[in-house]
């Protein structure tokens, strides 16, 4: 599924939802206190944490009117405030994803699914 398309004077940039999801889900990843992307079993109402691979499953990307919302699951580590890593996975989501993509964020919306302890 194509997210964005940007004509320039050399010609048509598209950029496909999953790339988007990956850059976004590598940068959270980055964040202290983000241990990593959630994954959900529907059906039996666990929550896994994703590998580096997968971590795209955890984000979704929505556009609309050429900009963009992002819906991230995360498990947070035990003992951080969630408001603060909350607020840093925001600032820096945003920031980076625009310069990476060219398109504005205008929501960014976090559900914490699960709290891990971190030896």
């Amino acid at each position: 599924m194509k997210v964005s398309s940007m004509d320039t004077h050399m010609g048509n940039i598209s950029i496909d939802q999953d790339v988007i999801a990956q850059y976004a889900g590598t940068v959270a990843t980055e964040i202290f206190g983000v241990v990593g992307m959630a994954g959900m079993n529907v059906r039996d109402g666990l929550v896994r944490l994703l590998k580096k691979d997968n971590m795209k499953r955890g984000i979704q990307v929505t556009l609309n009117n050429n900009k963009l919302t992002l819906d991230f699951h995360i498990v947070v580590s035990y003992g951080v405030s969630i408001l603060a890593v909350a607020d840093n996975l925001i600032d820096s989501v945003k920031y980076k994803l625009e310069e990476f993509t060219g398109i504005e964020v205008e929501k960014i919306n976090i559900f914490v699914e699960d709290v891990k302890v971190i030896d």
